[in-house]
């Protein structure tokens, strides 16, 4: 199986998909797929539903991230009649970042989410998050995994043997924009670990970032491990077209 590199595009806080679109048509060099996530660190964002659907429009694959954070159970048939609508068949189910306003509501879980897809269309093709620890059995039933953003490829590929599962995994790769990226970071997820040296080398040269996360995605490529990865570029994602368009 060809070593696929899935790019995780940012959603428009504004009815505006000008930028989603070049987005896409900057990375298509390079994306197998595209992740679009959904009202990611609890800000209101144009639907992934609708966004997979551009994505596909301009020819490539999307892959909409629904959360169970933001929806019941009626709001979450909801999108999954707007995706057979459109013809979005792939997500990523997630547990969803603390919102910025408004409540979290309990109706759902991701393994709700996945029994309810499957029971809904058999030609939904479903995913889940997984952190770098013991995989809980459920999680063996979705059609592939997205392991957590990690910043060393030995930690990464120590969990994927430890690990087994007989499905699609992809790791996790975030470029480093900053020092204070690494800090929101640090706040945001307590047992992701950053190392000291990445984070001075962005402090004294933003490329720094960009050429740390493409090493990792060629190191994860070259061990075989991983069907592949799930690079979230945030705002770097020219220069890590530029930097990979080559190199894949």
């Amino acid at each position: 199986m060809a070593f696929e590199l899935i790019c995780e595009i940012e959603p428009p806080t504004r009815p505006d998909l000008k930028r989603v679109r070049h987005q896409i048509g900057t990375l298509s060099t390079i994306a197998s797929a595209f992740l679009i996530p959904d009202n990611h660190i609890g800000r209101a964002t144009v639907s992934s539903v609708a966004v997979a659907h551009e994505v596909e429009a301009m020819g490539g694959r999307g892959i909409a991230c629904l959360n169970s954070r933001d929806r019941n159970l009626l709001g979450f048939r909801r999108d999954l009649l707007t995706a057979a609508a459109y013809g979005v068949e792939r997500f990523l189910f997630v547990y969803g970042d603390k919102p910025t306003s408004g409540n979290r509501t309990s109706d759902l879980t991701v393994r709700s989410m996945i029994e309810e897809a499957r029971a809904f269309s058999p030609d939904f093709h479903v995913g889940a998050a997984a952190a770098l620890r013991p995989l809980p059995a459920w999680k063996r039933t979705a059609d592939f995994l997205f392991s957590q953003v990690s910043f060393s490829v030995e930690a990464q590929l120590r969990w994927r043997e430890e690990h087994p599962a007989d499905v699609p995994v992809y790791a996790g790769v975030m470029v480093l924009a900053s020092e204070r990226h690494a800090r929101t970071l640090g706040a945001a997820i307590p047992d992701i670990a950053i190392p000291d040296e990445l984070v001075a080398a962005v402090a004294a040269d933003r490329a720094a970032g960009v050429e740390a996360a493409c090493e990792q995605v060629l190191a994860l490529r070259d061990s075989g491990a991983f069907a592949g990865v799930h690079l979230i570029p945030v705002a770097r994602y020219r220069q890590v077209e530029a930097r990979l368009a080559g190199a894949l």
